[in-house]
């Protein structure tokens, strides 16, 4: 299964950042680039690819553990950036550095448990809203973005999600996630909630 570790903003933070890609879907060019879908915004906090399913227990049970020994922080979704022509996103403000630590804990969880992470990049928190198959000028969009700052809220739990690539070959399908659990961050608990 694919899968990938992952910080999920809250749902009236999903909506303020709705209200900020409606407006940049009407600048010059926005029908060319493929725009990510509501349901699929989150934070990566580090991506596993295809993993077995007999190593996702240890997996899991490493990342309930690295749950457990990150305190809840703020964050919020503020500015944006670009990964050269091919992707633009939103950036992160509030505890970075907390964030930056959960993803080095997700991606030590996998490598203890097995799973191949490649290689290793100094995290860099971004939410993807839109990629281009062809190399986009997204000058006009990250200034637009220059000016975006979100609410803050807190973040408190860590998701282990499964990814569904398209399949139907129809253009505009959107891959589809699903939260398979999720631990509260801190020490709380330590017992993961199932998703669905």
């Amino acid at each position: 299964m694919r899968l990938f570790a992952a910080v999920l903003p809250p749902e009236d933070a999903i909506r303020e950042l709705a209200t900020e890609v409606h407006e940049l879907e009407r600048l010059p060019g926005a029908h060319d680039l493929r725009w990510t879908g509501r349901p699929g915004w989150h934070f990566t906090l580090a991506f596993y690819g295809e993993v077995d399913e007999e190593i996702v227990p240890d997996l899991s049970e490493r990342l309930a553990r690295a749950a457990h020994h990150t305190d809840p922080f703020p964050l919020s979704l503020r500015g944006g950036g670009h990964f050269g022509g091919r992707a633009l996103w939103v950036g992160a403000a509030g505890d970075v550095a907390a964030l930056r630590l959960l993803a080095g804990r997700a991606e030590a969880a996998a490598r203890k448990a097995g799973v191949a992470t490649g290689e290793h990049r100094r995290y860099r928190p971004h939410l993807t809203v839109a990629r281009s198959r062809a190399d986009a000028d997204f000058k006009a969009y990250v200034t637009v973005l220059g000016a975006f700052a979100g609410r803050e809220w807190t973040v408190g739990e860590l998701c282990l999600v499964r990814s569904y690539l398209p399949k139907s070959g129809v253009r505009g399908e959107q891959p589809r996630y699903e939260t398979l659990v999720s631990w509260a961050l801190g020490a709380g608990t330590g017992a993961g909630t199932g998703g669905g």
